[in-house]
């Protein structure tokens, strides 16, 4: 497992994302599942840096994992922030009218949609997501 250390702030998220496009690069992943890997990892450091230091910023720790047999992908996003467990939050609305009005929830929405698992759990003071996606 090969992890990756960062202050929550947005202007780092090109960075997390070339981390973890850089743990997948030997696994020829398909373009659609790349995709949904980017857009899982873009909603929760998006998330991380918006809503668990608030208004402060502090560390991240992206960890990713290649697994062989499956093939697969773990990734798991620890911060030291608000304890909030976004799998708890109200399944989104995502009918037409409440898209319209942006209601929000659908950014962990798309992760749970787009992922195999995804799991939460607060452990020694940290918030940890962790997702997971079939490779092949």
């Amino acid at each position: 497992m090969t992890e990756y250390n960062v202050d929550a702030d947005l202007q780092y998220l090109d960075e997390v994302q070339d981390f973890v496009r850089d743990q997948l690069e030997a696994y020829d992943v398909e373009p659609k599942v790349l995709f949904q890997i980017e857009l899982a990892v873009e909603e929760i450091f998006t998330n991380i840096t918006s809503y668990a230091y608030n208004p402060d910023v502090g560390k991240a720790t992206i960890k990713c994992i290649v697994q062989k047999d499956p093939l697969s992908v773990t990734i798991q996003f620890l911060d030291s922030g608000k304890p909030f467990d976004p799998l708890k939050k109200e399944e989104a609305d995502t009918s037409q009218e409440a898209l319209l009005e942006r209601t929000g929830g659908l950014g962990i929405f798309l992760v749970r949609k787009n992922m195999d698992d995804v799991t939460y759990s607060y452990e020694d003071g940290k918030n940890i997501l962790t997702i997971s996606k079939k490779l092949g």
